[in-house]
């Protein structure tokens, strides 16, 4: 299954009208992702997991860019903070997917 496209501008025309959402952020962070600015994508992870912290796919989204981005701290703790949620939620597939990304940076920084 391939992902679908995801073009930037009018996602930004939303947002600038005022249509802020968790869903909107992380869609704009996803074609930024898909254009390789990863850099731009961060933000907006950041506020769609401020808009919703009990979101767990935008935490594991940030944590996926910040390993990409070799932040390997900081990677590690929003698959923490992901993990807390996904718990909370019994969202258990993120949930496991965020341990093995975590276990997967523990083996190569320790």
């Amino acid at each position: 299954m391939t992902m679908p496209k995801f073009s930037i501008a009018p996602l930004e025309r939303r947002l600038a009208t005022g249509q802020d959402s968790v869903l909107l952020r992380v869609t704009l962070a996803l074609a930024y992702q898909q254009q390789g600015n990863l850099a731009a994508a961060i933000p907006h992870l950041l506020k769609a997991t401020e808009l919703d912290p009990r979101y767990s796919a935008a935490w594991r989204s940030l944590g996926i860019l910040y390993v990409e981005l070799g932040e390997d701290a900081k990677a590690r703790l929003a698959f923490q903070k992901g993990i807390e949620v996904a718990r909370g939620h019994g969202d258990k597939q993120v949930e496991k997917e965020m341990i093995v990304r975590l276990r997967r940076l523990d083996r190569q920084s320790g």
